[in-house]
């Protein structure tokens, strides 16, 4: 199979110096912030909602090779129960109904959003399926599912987003309902992996093994070591286990990519232990091409789609913008995060659209704005000029494309695109002479502000490129309008660094916030009630900065 990976390379000449200017690259090691990592535990159930709100039942695919790997435990004699812990929208428990007539699934999964998924599915009856909403971390599965029931458990890519600390809690939980020589049937990401050497280049580690995506959900990495421990404490002996790993080739690039998973069998210890032989066997590695795994996120880019971009459709009132981007199936392994469309994109595209009088008439620059470019887009409409950058080359080549194709041959003149590092002087000269008066009065960025090493070098340049005027009416000064999600840096971080190039918080503005308004400014641009409810996420920030 030949496939396409988005890699971003630096020359054996590129200086220390020049590779800390990269844009949203962050530099430090250091991993998630104590905060970040009890926020993640504390809203995991949420960010998996959001996962869902956003991609219903198309991210993954159904999991058909279940039968090829597992059919001696589905097909024997009698009825069998099966649970499957962390059904997502579905992918398991369809395929296995369709292919075993006689067995019978609970299905659950801790992200409400993704149990009504299950329950709307056209296949879903409830004389085969009983899918319900549960955190096994703490809730208790035999509320649901009688004691010693359970003839197979199936967890399929879930056990990896639960904290490493709480991954007992879970196998106790299924201890209560699984019949005594009962067995869990297992696979999972594995130590080595392909996603986790691409982790290791971002500030995204909780643990060891254990890291964020940049959507907030979380992947831990197995080791078969690790797995037999976990499970052993918790009384399940190994019927098998191995290490599979899955070679793609990218021969142009001259490139070869390794996906390594786990596959086991877990089953309830009756007493009875394995010979030394059997305990050999089932730990050696197993090398395979042809083994599908449909599992979603990353690892669904060996087989699903043919090309590494996708296109996206993104509606306003009166317009449709089809914006060609990274498909998912790459975007966990890519460390450029400008090859997507962010939710903060999508909601400052429609501010913008909404209240044109913003940008009117005036200069605008984007920062951080990636392939999609559709706030700058939306600008260009009403304002006199619109300059949209990027440091990543990769994304500005892509905006180009969907620029010539969404924006009015009329409207093209007034959009350009260039290159700019945070930070970098030569950069900042180039775009500063794309602005005939020598600055900007309205800069915008969304969710450029989730890296803690990138913020310095975000206010300094907008301090650079910021018209300064004095003694205007307020609205009418120069503006640094952020929109983002807070992930890893939160607002007293940011207002401190702002200070420090003098810029002042003239307004800020948050879905239900209990917190008074600075300002009157932003709370204008939400006159249309419709407005607020297309807003993607209740976490969604606006904070107005002008020159003090």
């Amino acid at each position: 199979m030949k496939i396409t990976v988005c890699v971003i390379m630096s020359s054996a000449t590129e200086t220390v110096e020049e590779q800390q200017k990269l844009q949203i690259y962050p530099t430090s090691k250091a991993g998630v912030s104590p905060f970040w990592r009890d926020k993640y535990e504390r809203d995991a159930k949420k960010y998996w909602d959001i996962f869902y709100k956003h991609h219903g039942d198309r991210f993954f695919k159904d999991r058909h090779y279940l039968d090829k790997e597992w059919n001696s435990y589905f097909s024997a004699s009698g009825e069998k129960v099966i649970l499957e812990v962390g059904c997502g929208a579905g992918n398991t428990i369809f395929p296995l109904i369709a292919t075993y007539p006689h067995i019978f699934v609970y299905a659950c999964d801790f992200s409400p959003r993704a149990v009504d998924l299950v329950k709307a599915h056209e296949e879903y009856t409830e004389t085969r399926v009983c899918a319900f909403a549960s955190d096994l971390t703490g809730d208790d599965l035999d509320k649901h599912i009688s004691p010693s029931s359970v003839d197979i458990v199936t967890m399929i890519f879930v056990l990896s987003a639960v904290s490493p600390e709480k991954m007992p809690f879970v196998l106790q939980n299924i201890k209560r309902v699984l019949k005594p020589n009962g067995c869990i049937l297992f696979r999972d990401y594995a130590v080595g992996d392909l996603a986790q050497e691409r982790f290791s280049g971002k500030d995204q580690k909780i643990s060891d093994n254990f890291y964020v995506r940049g959507d907030g959900t979380r992947a831990f990495y197995f080791s078969n070591e690790f797995l037999e421990t976990l499970f052993g404490e918790e009384g399940f002996e190994v019927e098998e286990i191995g290490v599979c790993c899955k070679q793609v080739e990218n021969r142009s690039r001259e490139l070869v990519m390794n996906r390594r998973w786990v596959q086991a069998t877990f089953r309830l210890s009756n007493g009875t232990k394995l010979d030394q032989s059997e305990e050999h066997e089932r730990k050696e590695v197993v090398d395979s091409t042809d083994i599908d795994i449909s599992d979603g996120l990353a690892m669904e880019m060996f087989g699903a789609s043919p090309s590494t971009h996708e296109m996206s459709e993104f509606k306003l009132r009166d317009s449709t913008f089809k914006i060609k981007l990274l498909s998912k199936e790459y975007q966990h392994t890519c460390k450029s995060t400008g090859l997507m469309l962010w939710e903060s994109a999508r909601f400052m595209a429609s501010v913008l659209d909404r209240n044109p009088n913003i940008v009117s008439g005036k200069r605008v620059l984007e920062l951080g704005c990636g392939c999609t470019g559709i706030c700058s887009m939306v600008a260009a409409r009403s304002a006199n000029l619109v300059v949209a950058t990027d440091a990543d080359t990769k994304a500005l080549a892509l905006l180009t494309e969907n620029i010539t194709t969404n924006l009015e041959s009329s409207l093209l003149g007034k959009l350009k695109t260039g290159v700019l590092e945070w930070g970098n002087k030569e950069h900042i000269e180039g775009i500063k002479s794309l602005a005939s008066c020598g600055g900007f009065e309205v800069i915008i960025g969304t969710d450029v502000t989730y890296v803690a090493e990138a913020i310095i070098p975000l206010f300094e340049t907008a301090k650079e490129l910021m018209l300064q005027k004095v003694g205007e009416v307020e609205e009418e000064k120069p503006a640094l309008i952020l929109c983002h999600v807070f992930r890893r840096v939160d607002e007293p971080s940011l207002l401190s660094a702002a200070s420090k190039f003098g810029f002042k918080l003239v307004d800020r503005w948050a879905m239900n916030s209990k917190e008074s308004p600075v300002g009157n400014i932003v709370d204008r641009w939400f006159y249309e009630n419709d407005l607020v409810a297309e807003i993607p996420s209740s976490a969604l920030h606006i904070l107005y900065f002008q020159m003090e």
